[in-house]
């Protein structure tokens, strides 16, 4: 149990440090990555859903036996992202600093799959 807390515990504390300065550089990934942002509805709500997955990540550090079931759906939070970002790559439609996301999320899916392994069922 002491794996799980610490594993979603840190990947919530990741992920707010990730994402909270991101609020602030709609101009900046407009700037790096072309074209700049037409839709920012898109842009600050990715940021608010993923945000609130890192709150999910604290409340089932709390608690890694009780919300043993939310892990299920996290695994796919960040297996989503990996998965499709590798697609991108393998399509020649992604590069650079995203691979590395996309490296990052599919370490903490494999992360998570071994903290739910590792906790007892309710």
């Amino acid at each position: 149990m002491k794996f799980a807390k610490r594993v979603f515990f840190v990947a919530g504390i990741y992920g707010v440090l990730a994402l909270v300065p991101q609020y602030f550089l709609e101009g900046y990934t407009g700037r790096v990555t072309p074209p700049p942002i037409t839709h920012p509805e898109f842009f600050y709500g990715f940021i608010g859903v993923a945000l609130a997955w890192q709150f999910l990540f604290f409340l089932i550090a709390r608690d890694p036996v009780r919300f043993r079931a939310a892990m299920g759906p996290a695994i796919f939070e960040k297996l989503s992202f990996a998965i499709a970002a590798f697609v991108l790559v393998a399509q020649g439609r992604l590069e650079g600093p995203l691979v590395l996301a996309a490296g990052i999320d599919l370490t903490w899916s494999i992360l998570f799959f071994l903290a739910w392994r590792a906790t007892p069922r309710n």
